[in-house]
């Protein structure tokens, strides 16, 4: 090949076989297409992850969506706009407390319902992203590709039920953006123990959050309120928190511990691109390590493309299950993918995998929120809002409502597709006639019209 232009070269597998579900735990009702990528740009990959496909190492595949028993819809983060919700912050506050105070519940599993998908739970282990390992050796969690074929997987936490504001316990610190810890002093009871507050039904706690709300809104209107705007509630304070304030809170210098995050490039098919207007980092497939006190505890894998971070997948230490760092690290990786938007203006995005309505522990990748699904037939972007209705009744579902749209990268030309024959590239049709009798165009029709128009003028088909 002259010059110095980058290629993706891939070679195409179809997928004829139902091979085993990690969701449903169907023996042969698993179906998609595959190919073996040598290597491939962040921009083709890009574009092919916007197409439903997502790699596992090198295999990338496809699933086929009108025929596989658990549907998996491509989903992806408004990350600019993304605020953490109670489940999320809980998650947070859990990991401060415990790096600032050494707290650690071990032996108590997350959350019942917290997939480890890729590696999940107890919906199987369809994408293999967060697998409970013993080791860290970074080739185990590649092998068994073809069945466990992607991996991307944040963990849910249950919702938080902690009482807020004048109801924080007296063993309960409150920590504030100077490091320092106070507690609060608990109001005096009348039961068996006066020293402790008297206990509050959660329907009670609940009517006081929202008449501490109406107050603050009317002093933000300028309306009179027993309330004093300059001394905010702790409820208002958590109220009020971003995820980067949760991150990037000080905590005491005397912590019980300490975590660190290194990240390094690591070995995909992903080429590593630099860019004027790209992150200092550049583009590619990223290490991220979580380190404690000089010990590795957990190890993710990101992409990161031109318009998004893609998530590939996370494995932890089993002794720290309870700190969810499956839900920790996208938290983490959502905040990651904000702050590389404010050196390139086009990513915006966090890819979580692949959504499976049909499998209810895989429903909690909707709680990151806004967030759309792909359309399997056009390929557009649906807010989750819209299509939850639909794969409430159909596990299979064409998302766009607009019957007149259809894909606008569909296959218009084959025979401009490119192929790599006998070591030399060129497009299929003067390929074709150098193997005249050929019976390869249906397969290489199948292939392009997986990867559409755009795609399939600019990677190199394998060709033997």
């Amino acid at each position: 090949m002259a010059g110095n232009k980058s290629y993706t070269i891939v070679e195409y597998f179809g997928g004829e076989d139902g091979y085993r579900c990690g969701y449903c735990k169907s023996q042969t009702g698993n179906f998609s297409r595959g190919m073996w990528s040598h290597t491939m740009t962040v921009q083709d990959y890009q574009d092919l992850i916007d197409r439903g496909w997502r790699r596992s190492g090198k295999y990338v595949y496809k699933p086929i969506m009108q025929k596989t028993c658990c549907p998996q819809y491509t989903i992806r983060c408004h990350a600019l706009k993304f605020q953490p919700s109670k489940s999320h912050k809980k998650i947070l506050k859990k990991m401060n407390r415990f790096i600032s105070k050494g707290e650690l519940l071990k032996g108590q599993e997350d959350c019942a319902g917290e997939p480890m998908d890729s590696v999940c739970e107890e919906a199987g282990p369809q994408e293999l992203s967060k697998v409970l390992l013993k080791c860290t050796a970074l080739t185990d969690i590649q092998k068994d590709a073809t069945e466990f074929p992607s991996t991307t997987e944040v963990q849910k936490e249950a919702a938080d039920a902690t009482p807020t504001g004048s109801q924080t316990s007296q063993n309960d610190p409150v920590y504030v953006p100077g490091g320092t810890t106070t507690s609060t002093a608990p109001k005096p009871g009348n039961g068996a123990d006066p020293s402790r507050p008297l206990c509050r039904k959660a329907k009670e706690l609940r009517k006081e959050r929202r008449l501490q709300k109406e107050q603050m809104r009317q002093n933000g209107d300028g309306v009179s309120s027993t309330v004093s705007p300059t001394q905010p509630t702790p409820s208002q304070n958590n109220q009020s928190k971003t995820l980067e304030d949760f991150i990037s809170e000080s905590l005491p210098e005397n912590s019980a511990h300490c975590l660190e995050f290194k990240r390094f490039l690591c070995d995909s098919p992903l080429e590593a691109e630099y860019a004027p207007d790209g992150p200092e980092v550049g583009y590619g497939s990223f290490h991220q390590q979580y380190w404690l006190d000089g010990r590795i505890v957990a190890v993710g894998v990101i992409d990161i493309l031109p318009t998004c971070v893609s998530s590939v997948y996370l494995y932890y230490h089993p002794d720290f299950n309870s700190l969810s760092l499956g839900s920790y690290s996208a938290l983490r990786e959502i905040a990651f993918t904000k702050q590389l938007q404010k050196q390139s203006p086009k990513l915006s995005y966090y890819y979580l995998g692949f959504y499976i309505h049909s499998c209810p522990k895989m429903r909690y990748k909707g709680q990151y929120r806004p967030s759309d699904l792909l359309c399997p037939e056009t390929y557009a972007w649906v807010s989750i809002e819209r299509c939850i209705p639909l794969l409430d009744n159909s596990r299979y579902a064409r998302l766009t409502q607009d019957p007149d749209s259809g894909d606008a990268r569909a296959v218009r030309d084959l025979g401009r597709a490119l192929v790599l024959y006998r070591r030399t590239v060129m497009p299929y049709a003067a390929y074709s006639r150098k193997r005249k009798g050929s019976s390869d165009e249906m397969e290489v029709q199948q292939y392009a019209s997986l990867v559409g128009q755009d795609c399939a003028e600019r990677i190199l088909l394998y060709r033997s």
